[in-house]
């Protein structure tokens, strides 16, 4: 079935970032939007909500606080509705609860009217005589064709399995963006290895740690890094979270980005400090009260090699493991294996019956212009979302610059700056001045 409307933009996915654009176009009057979600709800990272866990951001880092503070769909209004405002203000604390935010995610998407859930992009064309793209998505109802002269892509990115990993299967294998579906599995085993080096690694190691006795189950964590990085939390660093720095990095040479990126993953790849230190601590109470226990943390150490071995009783994965400090290799045989390995982003292949309308670097990544788009004429016809790492920076992901890529986008849509786009908010300066001194 297809729609005889042509709407302004077609957003494809509705993870917070299209969310956060779904509640920020709502009140602009001209703009007509729909977003296509293949998820029955809006589905924020299940596998990791962890009972206790919070987020890394402050709740200003909403749907739309920091474009439009004075929005319904904010954060300190969905505790107001729920009752729990003051609550929240006598808990003294900036950082909600993951699963606290998952159901703000949800409230949010109960009050918009234009979301269409458990619809699947499966196909995307050019109508030359439209002037519009046609989106075709299937679902239960059957395959449907809606119109529209843009599209906003927040689709999100796939996990990442490494390379060694990705022949193995079982029961007791699994990615973190699964891990509370495998939680008990796991814990019935008679080892378990988690792998990983974010803050997603640790979280599973400490939920995995806390029942552990004398008797328990062996459980290590490997990781590459050289030691267990902290997330930079210092304000001076924070200002990298900026416009300015997007600015500033978004002009560099591809060359340099890609340098600088790899240098930058302790920015937002790194573990909260504090829960560091709640593991140490909690190793140390294990230790007073146990004596030695079964766990391991194992830095500098890849897994390089991976395949499945039968015992008697069941199946168990070896890993082939090098120690690059010492150029040493060694096998570490496990029941369980969580793979904490991270995301990777790569264009969704919908996009393939429009691939030449799009804009691609020499690595095959979508490459974004300052504004976000990525259609190869320059129209402002297709924008991403958390999918220009390359261009941007380690910002993309960031929850709190999402309110600010979605007032560009919306700019773009408009031909006016519906909300205001701050322009410089750093106290430092990135890039050389302009002025010589003699």
């Amino acid at each position: 079935m297809s729609e005889r409307r042509t709407h302004d933009f077609i957003g494809i996915g509705l993870g917070p970032f299209n969310l956060g654009l779904a509640c920020l176009a709502a009140p602009v009057e001209g703009l007509d939007g729909i977003f296509l979600e293949r998820k029955a709800a809006v589905d924020w990272h299940p596998g990791m909500l962890v009972e206790g866990t919070t987020m890394q951001v402050p709740f200003m880092a909403d749907l739309v606080t920091l474009a439009d503070p004075t929005s319904p769909y904010s954060f300190l209004n969905y505790l107001k509705e729920r009752g729990r405002i003051y609550q929240f203000y006598i808990r003294e604390s900036f950082f909600p609860l993951r699963s606290e935010f998952q159901d703000y995610l949800r409230w949010a998407a109960g009050k918009l009217g234009n979301l269409h859930f458990e619809r699947e992009a499966v196909g995307v064309e050019w109508d030359g005589r439209r002037g519009a793209y046609a989106v075709r998505s299937t679902g239960p109802a059957g395959e449907r064709v809606a119109f529209a002269r843009r599209l906003v892509l927040g689709t999100g990115t796939p996990p990442w399995v490494p390379p060694a990993c990705r022949e193995l299967s079982g029961a007791t294998l699994c990615h973190s963006s699964s891990y509370l579906e495998h939680r008990e599995r796991l814990r019935r085993c008679g080892s378990v290895t988690v792998v990983g080096s974010g803050q997603s690694a640790a979280e599973i190691y400490r939920d995995l740690l806390e029942d552990l006795g004398p008797d328990s189950p062996r459980l290590d964590w490997v990781t590459r890094s050289p030691r267990f990085f902290p997330l930079e939390y210092t304000k001076l660093t924070l200002e990298m979270t900026s416009p300015d720095y997007v600015d500033y990095f978004h002009a560099l040479p591809a060359a340099e980005r890609e340098e600088l990126n790899a240098a930058h993953k302790g920015l937002y790849k790194g573990i909260n400090a504090e829960l560091i230190d709640e593991i140490y601590d909690l190793l140390y109470r294990k230790r007073f009260e146990h004596g030695q226990i079964p766990t391991r943390l194992l830095t500098n150490c890849t897994v390089e090699k991976a395949a499945a071995a039968g015992t008697p009783e069941g199946e168990e994965f070896v890993l082939g493991v090098r120690q690059h400090e010492q150029g040493r290799d060694f096998e570490l045989r496990t029941e369980g294996l969580v793979l904490a390995t991270g995301y990777s982003g790569a264009p969704p292949a919908f996009l393939d019956g429009i691939r030449e309308r799009l804009r691609f670097d020499a690595r095959g990544r979508l490459e974004a212009r300052r504004d976000y788009s990525v259609d190869a004429a320059g129209e402002g016809e297709v924008f991403v979302q958390n999918a220009e790492l390359s261009t941007h920076g380690f910002v993309t992901p960031d929850l709190g610059m999402a309110a600010y890529r979605n007032s560009w986008i919306i700019r773009a849509m408009t031909g006016r700056e519906v909300y205001p786009i701050e322009r410089r908010i750093a106290f430092q300066d990135f890039a050389a001045p302009q002025e010589t001194t003699a």
